[in-house]
């Protein structure tokens, strides 16, 4: 069966979602193996995505276990929505503003002289 990965990702967003209307699937095939395009609602992509990003890799992996066993290469496009905006701190940048500031070698050395 040459669309079983794409039988088994609409069956598992359809399940995920409140608006399994609204789930799109494409699926493309070339030289560099599957691509699947996923698409919903705006207010369904915290649920596909998951915490840290956790559902979507989930769905990615068993996306390649399916693959391989059909002997073909799968990877999972999830389309961002229109209008859809992305946090402007990451992670990383939150954690390196929460640090201290960081001071220089001379007022370090300064702050030694002092003690």
């Amino acid at each position: 069966m040459q669309d079983a990965d794409k039988v088994f990702l609409e069956y598992v967003v359809k399940a995920l979602v409140d608006n399994p209307n609204d789930v799109k699937i494409d699926r493309t095939v070339d030289e560099m193996g599957v691509l699947i395009s996923l698409t919903v609602n705006p207010a369904d992509m915290g649920k596909i995505i998951g915490r840290m990003g956790n559902t979507a890799k989930a769905i990615r992996t068993l996306l390649r276990i399916i693959g391989m066993k059909n002997n073909a290469r799968v990877n999972l496009k999830i389309n961002e929505p229109e209008g859809g905006t992305r946090p402007e701190s990451s992670r990383s940048e939150s954690y390196i503003s929460s640090a201290p500031s960081m001071k220089t070698v001379d007022q370090a050395m300064e702050d030694l002289k002092g003690i």
